[in-house]
């Protein structure tokens, strides 16, 4: 699990904003980790463009790549032709190569050994949602209480990620590829991309992200961007419980980041490295045009659909076989995973959801 401290660093470094559309919190935490390798990004309105661009970045053998990454991408992105000319997913996609590229060619990433995860929402002027992800950092969106997955992690152990691996030359040993990372997407880890006869979406370590398109919808309330710090703790939906609880109680959105952080801390350094990890989390409101206030009480006052009332585990870090297990990781007990076609075929949440686990509709990504 890395090393650790011999008491966790608690300290959080939060920030909020809000503009007519849109009202965010987020923090971050180094926890028991010697070190701080996350970083995130956050943008209400991008130039001209309208544009709203949210970002966690979870990094790994170094804090170098991922911050390159937060300070670089919505550029990579936000600036493109592609995305002038709306094609989004493309500019998403070539964002997220030109990462590694650049990287590559800057003398002073040389001999850079790490990476990041990237997990990615951007939401255009006219409301369509675009969540584009690497890794195993991840998205949801909380509809009228109910958690919808935005992402699927990718591990090596998933067929796709293992075919990919295999094909390049690699191998995943111990839920790893090539016995040491475990993931098999992200920015940087250029020493699981040498396969020169392959192109970039072909390496056993790809950057290329899967990209969600949602076009949000009145019942869509919040969405929450973190990395597995909080995810090996909580389901998707124990999150989004977690944070609508508190959104009931009145409490800003960066608090809730606080609380949810510090409810996912490990008490001890006994539990498998659940809870030990760096955390940040970002919750993004969906204001549509009210006031906070007005979206504080309309949260409030609305009932969530019966499949979104789950227990939240009083010490997520120590609950041994229940979601918080890594092997788990997606498969929650109280609540099954619900992915976002479903969201957008099924009007009716509380008439229409099945019970069999979902495939999320997820669009690209070469594997």
């Amino acid at each position: 699990m890395g090393q650790i401290l011999s008491a966790p660093i608690t300290t959080k470094h939060s920030t909020e904003g809000k503009d007519e559309r849109l009202m965010y919190g987020a923090s971050s935490m180094q926890g028991w980790r010697i070190s701080m390798e996350d970083a995130h990004t956050h943008i209400l309105q991008y130039k001209e463009t309208g544009a709203a661009f949210f970002a966690v970045f979870d990094g790994h053998g170094g804090a170098n790549v991922a911050k390159y990454s937060s300070e670089k991408l919505f550029e990579n992105v936000l600036d493109s032709d592609d995305f002038k000319e709306g094609q989004i997913e493309n500019a998403l996609r070539k964002g997220f190569f030109k990462i590694d590229s650049d990287l590559r060619e800057d003398p002073f990433f040389k001999n850079e050994t790490s990476g990041c995860t990237a997990i990615v929402a951007l939401l255009t002027k006219d409301n369509e949602l675009y969540v584009s992800n690497a890794g195993d950092s991840r998205a949801i969106i909380c509809t009228q209480g109910l958690a919808i997955a935005l992402s699927e992690d990718h591990k090596p152990g998933n067929p796709k990620e293992t075919e990919r691996i295999t094909n390049a030359g690699g191998h995943v040993e111990f839920g790893r590829v090539n016995g040491n990372l475990a993931l098999s997407r992200a920015l940087g880890d250029f020493e699981f991309k040498g396969a020169k006869h392959l192109p970039a979406e072909e390496q056993a370590v790809t950057a290329d992200p899967d990209i969600t398109v949602h076009k949000l919808t009145p019942k869509d309330e919040f969405m929450v961007l973190a990395c597995d710090g909080i995810w090996d703790c909580l389901s998707n939906q124990q999150v989004a419980t977690f944070v609508r609880k508190h959104v009931t109680e009145g409490v800003p959105l960066k608090e809730i980041c606080e609380r949810l952080m510090d409810s996912c801390l490990a008490k001890e350094t006994g539990s498998g490295g659940i809870g030990c990890d760096n955390m940040t989390v970002e919750i993004v409101a969906f204001l549509n045009g009210q006031s906070s206030e007005s979206w504080y009480e309309k949260i409030k006052s609305t009932e969530p659909v019966p499949k979104a009332n789950v227990p939240l585990p009083s010490n997520p870090s120590s609950q041994g076989d229940e979601p918080t297990n890594k092997k788990q990781r997606g498969m929650q007990s109280e609540s099954r995973q619900y992915s976002v076609n479903e969201l957008q075929n099924a009007p009716d949440l509380t008439a229409s959801l099945v019970d069999e686990e979902p495939k999320g509709e997820v669009k690209g990504g070469g594997a």
